[in-house]
């Protein structure tokens, strides 16, 4: 019993401690996202527009470096109707500023596909994210990421093709 009081006020701690350098926000992003297939698609393969938005906590750990953390959905895939993919994404980023307009970060990112059929795609995809921010003001910033796929997202029970997802971001947010 006294190890979980102890853990229990250990844990508040340090959530107090993380939640006075924690700024909170949401953010909307145009995406340029294509499919890379191997062996090569045998057919015309285009790149999709499509848009993001999520939100987000980023945590303060010292004055130059933070981890961020945020709850996205986001329309991917190449133009084919049958290629387009859409997620919802968990990117979890450490983030260093430079100066005290730029904040450059980088790491993984978990997907879930956000439909239930069985139409050829898996339904966990992991990439690498990586991305440059530029605070206008105190609460509204720019940015542009990109996401890198790792892992095949196409569903390797009904194919014998990979495919990894690549996209690109330009966003605009606010910090509340």
């Amino acid at each position: 019993m006294k190890s979980l009081i102890l853990t229990l006020c250990f844990v508040s701690i340090a959530t107090l401690s993380f939640a006075q350098g924690t700024s909170y926000g949401v953010r909307g992003a145009l995406n340029i996202s294509n499919l890379d297939f191997d062996p090569d698609a045998t057919f015309v393969n285009q790149h999709r527009n499509g848009f993001a938005f999520a939100g987000f906590a980023d945590f303060g750990i010292s004055d130059s470096f933070s981890i961020l953390t945020e709850l996205q959905y986001s329309a991917e895939g190449a133009k084919e109707e049958t290629l387009r993919a859409d997620y919802i994404q968990l990117p979890v980023m450490a983030r260093i500023s430079i100066g005290n307009k730029f904040t450059v970060g980088a790491g993984p990112m978990l997907s879930l596909k956000t439909w239930a059929n069985q139409d050829g795609f898996a339904t966990f995809t992991f990439s690498g994210v990586g991305g440059v921010e530029y605070m206008i003001t105190d609460e509204l910033f720019i940015d542009a990421r990109v996401h890198y796929g790792l892992s095949n997202i196409l569903d390797e029970d009904l194919t014998d093709l990979e495919a990894q997802n690549t996209t690109f971001q330009f966003g605009f947010g606010i910090k509340i």
